[in-house]
């Protein structure tokens, strides 16, 4: 069976299942509070709901947050597209670089700021000053958590990154270990998560990034959401592929797409219920101490990578 298939097939699957991933945490989260929950399938229904709304613009609304949801949805659409989920090797492979991946993201948080700040309400521009603000900090400590691995693959290639884990034995690496927990932290920053942000509530001292998103309404706000969504599962999809790559199909056969696709699947619920165990047992953090928790983050990618050269490379 043809690789582009497969690709299409990846990049499909990252579009249509996070929603249901967003759902399933929501869901975790409900059934560990002692609720019942709006299920799985919520997002799926709040999307179709906005889709079919109509949009409402500020009279005063510029091209840029008119044209700002497309290029977020796009950006983040194609990063998560380049992220290997059940085959590395596909026609994409030599774009799935993690520095090109960074700066999809950087483009999409880019437009989202500026959209933030066009109307010229005080909730946009505080949100998109955050944003700003806090991803200056989450993006080296990504890109250092992510070159602990790089230097043994001598690439920052994803494919290569994943085929260099998994032709090395099975060992456990302090610098490894302190990479991974950096980019667990950052996953939680970059998707704004409990402790640093709260997607569910409008609180105005304490959103990050709905604060950009409370003048958008109709397939604006789907769009926005949507990306949200999508980059959750980028980024759980991406730990997975960095650090336990063990079950990717590295032929286009379909019986090992099948094995790969449901390993990815159930390492995608026991991330997701960590994900939920932790935000039901953790408070979010005050403001003033997210710049932090990703100083914390960038001192664990730091000590990852000098531990790396002084143990592994030296020896």
């Amino acid at each position: 069976m043809s690789s582009i298939f497969f690709q299409f097939l990846q990049a499909l699957l990252m579009l249509l299942l996070a929603p249901l991933a967003a759902g399933f945490i929501s869901t975790v989260k409900a059934r560990l509070q002692n609720r019942h929950g709006a299920g799985v399938l919520q997002p799926w229904r709040d999307i179709r709901k906005l889709f079919s709304k109509e949009v409402v613009l500020a009279d005063h609304a510029s091209w840029i947050f008119r044209f700002a949801p497309y290029v977020v949805f796009t950006a983040t659409v194609i990063a998560a597209s380049v992220v290997p989920a059940l085959l590395p090797d596909t026609p994409l492979s030599l774009t799935a670089d993690v520095i090109a991946l960074v700066a999809l993201l950087a483009l999409a948080r880019f437009f989202l700021s500026l959209a933030g700040m066009d109307i010229g309400t005080a909730f946009g521009g505080m949100g998109a000053s955050r944003e700003m603000t806090f991803s200056a900090l989450a993006e080296p400590a990504m890109l250092m958590s992510v070159f602990v691995l790089s230097l043994g693959a001598h690439s920052t290639n994803l494919t290569t990154m994943i085929h260099h884990v998994l032709s090395t034995p099975l060992l456990i690496q302090p610098s490894i270990a302190f990479a991974l927990v950096a980019m667990l932290m950052i996953a939680v920053a970059e998707t704004g998560r409990i402790p640093v942000d709260n997607p569910t509530t409008h609180l105005e001292l304490t959103m990050i990034h709905e604060a950009m998103l409370l003048e958008y309404s109709g397939r604006h706000l789907a769009l926005m959401e949507w990306a949200s969504m999508v980059k959750i599962l980028l980024f759980a999809t991406l730990i997975i592929d960095l650090f336990v790559p063990w079950g990717l199909s590295l032929d286009a056969n379909a019986a090992g797409i099948c094995l790969a696709l449901t390993l990815w699947l159930l390492k995608l619920s026991i991330l997701f219920v960590v994900l939920a165990v932790l935000e039901t047992g953790l408070a979010k953090l005050r403001l003033f101490e997210v710049p932090q928790y990703l100083g914390t983050a960038f001192v664990l990618s730091f000590l990852g990578l000098m531990i790396h050269y002084m143990l592994e490379v030296q020896l």
